[in-house]
């Protein structure tokens, strides 16, 4: 339990700018899903389901880049 809580604590800022990406995605994915199927209906499904699924994506992709941001910064440093 202390790992995870660590874990939270280590990466608040990116669950917070992750969860700003994900509303932001879920409006624009329900608003395109409503104009392309002109279902209320289909267009709140999709636009919960492929950002939720983008989302996770975007943490670790997130995750990659500060892991090679930091090497870079070694790099440089030695």
């Amino acid at each position: 339990m202390v790992h995870i809580n660590q874990f939270v604590m280590n990466n608040q800022r990116m669950f917070k700018k992750t969860l700003s990406y994900y509303i932001m995605h879920i409006t624009v994915a329900m608003l395109v899903g409503y104009f392309v199927t002109g279902s209320l209906a289909m267009a709140i499904t999709l636009s919960l389901l492929e950002p939720t699924v983008q989302a996770f994506a975007f943490f670790f992709h997130e995750k990659v880049w500060e892991k090679k941001d930091k090497a870079a910064q070694n790099k440089i440093s030695a």
